[in-house]
């Protein structure tokens, strides 16, 4: 009887390994909006003119006007042709989907901002942090995202291009890589 209840354990064991091996991918990948692609994500503003709005439709008033383009921002949810985004300030609401971009960019430690003087992100010319520094920028810049690896992006910002560590910028996620 003993031995017939070992081997119960054992097999009751080994199939709830395979459930839950079988379960773990399903919690691992990112939910999927209306279009197919993952939320949230990063994209950035196409025009220089885009309209905030309070919801999803040209009937809602608008909240907030960006002035720039190349401005990165976080799709949080979708609906019909219409995305709900973040900015790097937290402010949210509804753009249509073609005033979007899927070019990356991001901003430069944007917490950093008004933090005072003397406060700068290294551009390096390698994927290190004992590599020479290319660029010093303030908080707050934008810089054109090309490929990350999960610790430091490629960036360019005014024709200057080199590396920056990730934790140091909004526009990709930790330990995101992409090219």
């Amino acid at each position: 009887m003993r031995q017939f209840i070992s081997r119960l354990a054992v097999v009751t064991a080994a199939l709830l390994s395979v459930v839950a091996n079988d379960a773990m991918p399903a919690f691992a990948q990112a939910a999927k909006g209306a279009s197919g692609l993952p939320l949230p994500r990063f994209v950035s503003l196409k025009s220089k003119s885009v309209n905030l709005r309070v919801g999803p439709s040209v009937d809602y008033a608008v909240a907030w006007r960006y002035m720039k383009a190349g401005v990165p921002v976080e799709i949080i949810q979708e609906y019909d042709n219409w995305r709900r985004i973040r900015d790097a300030d937290g402010t949210e609401g509804w753009v249509n989907q073609a005033l979007l971009s899927g070019d990356r960019t991001a901003i430069t430690a944007p917490w950093m901002r008004g933090k005072g003087q003397g406060i700068f992100v290294n551009m390096r010319h390698d994927p290190q942090s004992n590599s020479a520094i290319v660029a010093r920028m303030e908080p707050g810049v934008v810089v054109h995202v090309g490929e990350c690896n999960g610790d430091w992006c490629r960036a360019e910002a005014q024709g200057v291009e080199g590396w920056i560590a990730q934790g140091e910028i909004w526009g990709a996620y930790p330990g995101e890589a992409f090219k």
